[in-house]
């Protein structure tokens, strides 16, 4: 690795020992789907986007709201404190495509249709209102 890449590398590490995300691989769903989940909590307090999620009919809720239970463990952990009543809220969300398997399906005349089963990653952040101002 050159010099100029490994500090730019160092760089970014040391930006990201500064914020509090987690990251979610490989969950077995479009990233259509997941992102009208996401779309509904980007900008929330934590508790109301933890209600959203809750009460949310859609399958992929249930992986968000766990991520975000973790995004928020991590930022209890990296500040050695509990997290009080308003104080979180999620600042950046965003959804990326995995790895599509694709598999053929029988159709008519000894063709094959193709089925491509997506695949997808999320990231979130999550940050105090006072860092955000700064």
């Amino acid at each position: 690795m050159g010099k100029r890449k490994k500090l730019v590398a160092e760089a970014r590490k040391e930006a990201l020992k500064k914020q509090y995300f987690a990251k979610l691989n490989g969950v077995p769903s479009s990233p259509r789907k997941m992102r009208y989940v996401v779309d509904m909590i980007r900008g929330l307090e934590v508790n109301r986007a933890l209600g959203v999620l809750r009460f949310s009919k859609k399958q992929a809720a249930y992986d968000v709201e766990k991520l975000l239970r973790s995004a928020i463990a991590n930022w209890e952990a990296k500040n050695e404190r509990n997290a009080e009543e308003g104080e979180l809220f999620v600042s950046k969300v965003f959804v990326d495509e995995g790895v599509t398997m694709k598999r053929m399906r029988p159709a008519p005349q000894g063709r094959g249709y193709r089925i491509r089963k997506r695949s997808n990653h999320v990231t979130l952040f999550v940050d105090t209102k006072t860092n955000d101002e700064n």
